[in-house]
């Protein structure tokens, strides 16, 4: 029978610092929350539960973790007194846990999921009753340092401010997360004391009780530092974006995709692009976003939830939502809102704006466009500034362009209107009924010119006196 895995992830403070109504735990970087980052990688170990406690703004995080991680369960945080406190909470909650208790903070989005399943192995293959995830940082300051024995035992935790000189030459500090034997973390937790400064239950004197206990310590130290950072103000978390970035860009980077100038190429965290794309620099792949082998994006692009298939280019545009087909082009300067798509080989110009419309394979809207609720059939081409027209100011309303249509420049469709397959629309036509196969709709009034208008209402402007040498001009007689 395996052996029981759980955690426990401490997200009841309001983090007064980030000056914010929402609790520090949901404010996102790169396509998740704080939380969700870290319950995304705690999720590399399969715990049989994920225990989340909830505090400051416990309906807030509650609703999250409803909507988004549906599985996780929450145990509440009345008053927060301390870490300990905090774990202590979550065990009596969930008062038959058993095995393994990873603990870790909610504020810690950079924390790898391979570092939960090595701080997870350490602590199962040596035995220990705890082991302490630690990092040798630069500069320790602020941090509790781990002090070790000669034989390089885990002997304690010390705080920044109790520690003497020595101490604080000590460039290994606690991260706030650990792998704990179940009863043994229950029995340290019901010796805890609030008698410090603070007047808090500390989590990490619980390496101290088990120490004096005799039961084994140890420690698992990271790799990459960076991964211990927590966030306590929006300057912090401009820092963590920025190395979570870095950290996508060069994952992608190594699988073989291009990004010109990944210092502003924003990639989240839930994108999925494939080889041999090319990502110009300005852009920014949000949400859901998957772009496939061969694509082109940028530069100056933001595609948030948008599908790009393969050897698509897309370029200075914003994309909602959408869906861009294979070999299709879109831009520049163009906008695809939610529920637009672009066929394969079809083409959304410059200054084109799509809304719950689709362009059929082959079709192209080149250039200053407005397509609302249409759908457009393959082949179609849309000229320069046409509109269809989908909203009265109470209703909108669909209409529908079939295959091989050429409809011309500055025509307007007031919909619903059925434009079906194989016919014309003259340049600057009003059309306001469906027009059958093989017809041509003329919709626009006979023009008129009425002689000597200018002279008669608008005298002694440049336009009167062009107009006055043009009539000289064709009245005098050539050389």
């Amino acid at each position: 029978m395996s052996k029981e895995r759980h955690s426990i992830i401490l997200a009841a403070g309001l983090g007064t610092r980030m000056k914010s109504s929402k609790p520090k735990v949901l404010h996102e970087i790169l396509g998740r929350t704080l939380l969700g980052h870290v319950l995304t990688s705690v999720g590399s170990i399969r715990p049989d539960r994920r225990i989340v406690v909830v505090g400051a703004a416990a309906d807030q995080v509650t609703s999250y973790l409803e909507e988004s991680f549906p599985s996780a369960e929450t145990a509440f945080q009345a008053e927060q007194n301390g870490t300990g406190h905090a774990v202590r909470v979550a065990m009596d909650a969930v008062a038959d846990l058993q095995g393994t208790v990873v603990v870790t903070v909610g504020d810690a989005p950079l924390i790898r999921p391979e570092t939960f399943q090595a701080i997870l192995e350490t602590h199962e293959a040596t035995g220990n009753a705890a082991t302490v995830l630690t990092a040798v940082v630069p500069d320790p300051t602020g941090f509790g340092r781990i002090v070790r024995g000669e034989n390089g035992e885990v002997l304690r935790n010390v705080e920044h401010r109790d520690a003497s000189e020595a101490e604080r030459s000590i460039r290994e500090i606690n991260s706030g997360m650990y792998a704990f034997d179940a009863d043994a973390l229950r029995e340290a937790l019901s010796r805890l004391k609030s008698d410090n400064d603070q007047g808090e239950e500390y989590l990490t004197d619980v390496l101290q009780i088990l120490r004096e206990a005799e039961r084994p310590i140890g420690a698992h130290v990271v790799d990459d530092p960076t991964e211990v950072l927590g966030c306590n103000n929006r300057a912090q978390l401009a820092e963590l974006s920025a190395i979570m970035r870095d950290r996508i860009n060069e994952g992608l980077m190594l699988d073989g995709v291009t990004i010109e100038d990944p210092a502003t190429t924003w990639i989240d965290a839930t994108v999925s692009v494939g080889r041999d794309v090319t990502v110009h620099p300005g852009c920014q792949l949000k949400g859901a976003t998957a772009v496939d082998s061969g694509a082109e994006i940028g530069p100056d692009s933001t595609l948030v939830d948008t599908i790009v298939d393969a050897d698509a280019k897309v370029i200075r545009t914003h994309a909602d939502q959408a869906r861009i087909g294979v070999e299709a082009t879109v831009g520049p300067f163009a906008h695809l809102r939610p529920g637009s798509t672009v066929g394969g080989s079809g083409k959304a110009g410059a200054f084109v704006e799509m809304k719950g419309a689709t362009l059929g394979e082959g079709s192209k809207a080149a250039h200053l466009s407005y397509l609302g609720d249409v759908t457009v059939g393959t082949n179609a081409n849309i000229g320069c500034g046409v509109i269809v027209a989908n909203y009265d100011g109470v209703k909108k309303y669909h209409s529908e362009i079939g295959d091989g249509v050429f409809i011309g420049c500055d025509s307007t469709l007031v919909s619903p209107v059925n434009v079906k397959s194989g016919t014309y629309v003259a340049a600057g036509s009003v059309v306001t009924e469906d027009v059958e196969p093989g017809d041509l709709a003329v919709a626009r009034a006979r023009q008129r010119n009425i002689e000597g208008w200018v002279e008669r209402k608008r005298p002694g402007t440049v336009t009167a006196k062009a107009a006055d040498e043009a009539l000289r001009d064709e009245h005098e007689p050539g050389e």
